[in-house]
């Protein structure tokens, strides 16, 4: 129970402000459909930790941190790209259309956005720490979805008061600093 709880508690608080938490918002504020959002997130967060928990530390010794820094900035980067998509984009994607729909790309977003996060890393640490991988890895779920699940049905309210071209250029800039931020080695991001 230890292991369930200590894990809960640090990727909760560890969460908190995180960008992951920015991503539930656009999330919401791009496709209107909390249910499938929060289910994505669920799902994805269960593949990365239970990954990150059964790897260990693998796949940061095996890239080391420098070479993590550039994919982790690099991918903000992309991430600023593809908020600037056109409006006929948007328009589908409001209206619960898109590639690989709501829970899909909710799925893909989530688990790019946690590789090399705090979160994942916290994981790493805690199931080395711990021997009972499952309560590792279901603590850490639950302290994702306690602090993201509140930033979905935010970013829904936020969706039906502020335009989607506003919210698309702050994400983007946001994204894009986070980008260059991380790239420069500038403070601890993830």
């Amino acid at each position: 129970m230890e292991a369930f709880l200590v894990s809960t508690g640090v990727v909760a608080l560890g969460e908190m402000g995180d960008k992951t938490q920015l991503l539930a918002m656009l999330l919401a504020a791009r496709f209107r459909r909390p249910l499938p959002i929060v289910a994505g997130i669920l799902v994805a967060t269960l593949a990365n930790h239970a990954a990150a928990g059964a790897l260990g530390g693998w796949v940061a010794t095996a890239l080391g941190p420098d070479v993590m820094r550039w994919v982790i900035g690099l991918s903000f980067l992309a991430m600023a790209a593809w908020m600037m998509v056109p409006d006929e984009i948007d328009d589908d994607a409001s209206h619960g259309h898109s590639r690989f729909g709501v829970f899909g790309t909710t799925v893909v977003a989530f688990f790019l956005a946690e590789m090399g996060d705090k979160t994942q890393i916290a994981t790493v640490a805690l199931a080395a720490r711990y021997p009972e991988l499952v309560a590792v890895v279901a603590g850490t779920t639950l302290g994702m979805m306690i602090s993201n699940v509140p930033a979905v049905y935010l970013g829904e309210a936020i969706a039906k008061k502020v335009s989607m071209k506003l919210v698309h250029g702050i994400a983007a800039a946001i994204f894009a600093a986070l980008g260059v931020l991380t790239l420069l080695n500038v403070g601890r991001l993830f």
